[in-house]
């Protein structure tokens, strides 16, 4: 049995792996498969035969882009998003196309009829907007998934379900469609390892010294566990998570200290960019037949700009901020989420309030991080007594991605967790 027929197996035997999927691309796959094996390059490509899912929410040949929606067309595209072009290019098999909510507006992954759950603990969330991405990687169905971020969007799923999750920099995976989101959205792996991590990232950003990681070195490290919007309280094991990473970093010879950036007040900023929604695929969508919820959260965004709430002005104010806070620390660490993970339900049949409550609570230390570009990972930390994962953020300056692996590889190899999957270095080149 080839690689692709095992994971394509594996959707179907599944429960969380299959509701991970809006489409699964079984004799595509199988085709694309296949042809792979007649390239003479075979052992050049760095995803030889690896079979990979992607979120839909880009085009790939002869699929319609859904975004989560009943609103959009179904035209299939006639070719290949750039980042999708990529994969392709490095051998990477597209064995499917993931779940996300309606535009990718909330942290819970649900299209009517189906709630995309937590393999950990199938009575929460996958998370969201890369829910589906998440969900496949952690039911171990699929070695890797594409994602995309722009409030949070691969690190928040990654966190849920115990998975690596790399947010990288502005600009570092170049894109069509870098515009979307206020122009804070960007592309990234969600995987169970951070060399498996690595090896995606360096994929979609066309640049091969990515998946080399390197000792970190000795570095100036934050950790911080209060909350941006300065309100409310986080809980005691996420709070003990970054304790846990603080004492790993310690020992291994890095100067660690209690330090918190000064966040200032960007609620507006992000507020406004959240409400705003994708921006120009939105455009595309009949409004009357988008969920009630995403029709209100665009109104309120479409009121917000009217008012000229949340320009550019605060985000500036924060980058400098930001700069002035890593001229004296070279990694921050900081707990991934805020609380629990929301139950899986029938998010989209619930009102907008109903909605934006949980979404804003659980992700408020990821949104500033996005508004400045900044490169920040999910990795790993530890188990809560609910079942579900716990995971750190980590921050570093622009252009620090390369660090934040290697930092990230350390701390997995002082404390490795619990993986779902084999890793792709056994199963490419097969």
């Amino acid at each position: 049995m080839s690689v692709v027929e095992g994971a394509l197996g594996r959707i179907s035997a599944a429960a969380e792996g299959a509701d991970a999927f809006r489409r699964v691309r079984g004799e595509q796959a199988l085709a694309e498969a296949r042809d792979l094996k007649d390239r003479r390059d075979l052992q050049d490509l760095p995803l030889a035969g690896v079979p990979i899912a992607v979120k839909d929410v880009v085009a790939v040949t002869g699929e319609y882009v859904g975004w989560g929606s009943q609103a959009g067309s179904l035209a299939v595209s006639p070719s290949d998003h750039d980042v999708v072009a990529r994969l392709r290019a490095a051998g990477a098999v597209i064995v499917g196309l993931t779940h996300v909510p309606e535009l990718c507006l909330w942290p819970m992954t649900d299209v009517p009829g189906t709630a995309v759950r937590n393999p950990w603990n199938p009575d929460y969330t996958a998370g969201g907007s890369s829910g589906g991405s998440a969900a496949a990687v952690a039911a171990g169905v699929v070695p890797l998934a594409h994602g995309t971020d722009a409030l949070g969007s691969v690190r928040s799923p990654a966190a849920i379900c115990g998975l690596v999750g790399v947010t990288p920099g502005t600009g570092t995976v170049p894109s069509a469609d870098s515009s979307h989101w206020s122009g804070m959205y960007s592309h990234g792996p969600l995987a169970t390892t951070v060399s498996d991590a690595a090896l995606l990232l360096s994929v979609l950003a066309d640049r091969p010294e990515l998946a080399r990681i390197a000792e970190p070195g000795a570095l100036r490290v934050a950790t911080s566990v209060q909350l941006p919007g300065g309100l409310g309280k986080v809980p005691q094991e996420f709070t003990e998570a970054v304790g846990r990473t603080a004492k790993l970093l310690e020992g291994a010879g890095h100067s660690v200290t209690d330090a918190t950036p000064k966040y200032g007040r960007l609620s507006s900023a992000l507020l406004t960019r959240w409400l705003a929604g994708p921006g120009e695929p939105a455009e595309a969508f009949d409004r009357k037949l988008l969920q009630p919820r995403t029709r209100r959260h665009l109104r309120a965004g479409a009121l917000l700009r009217r008012l000229r709430l949340g320009g550019e002005g605060p985000k500036r104010a924060w980058i400098a901020r930001a700069e002035a806070f890593f001229a004296d620390h070279d990694v921050l660490v900081t707990p991934m989420l805020a609380t629990l993970a929301p139950k899986a339900e029938q998010w989209n049949k619930k009102g907008w309030l109903a909605n934006i409550l949980p979404a804003v609570q659980l992700t408020s230390f990821l949104g500033p991080w996005d508004l400045a570009g900044y490169p920040t990972m999910s990795v790993p930390a530890g188990q809560h007594s609910s079942g579900l994962p716990i995971a750190v953020q980590l921050v570093a300056p622009p252009g620090g991605e390369s660090r934040l692996l290697a930092v990230a590889a350390q701390l997995e190899n002082l404390a490795p967790w619990p993986t779902t999957t084999t890793r792709i270095s056994e199963e490419s080149h097969r």
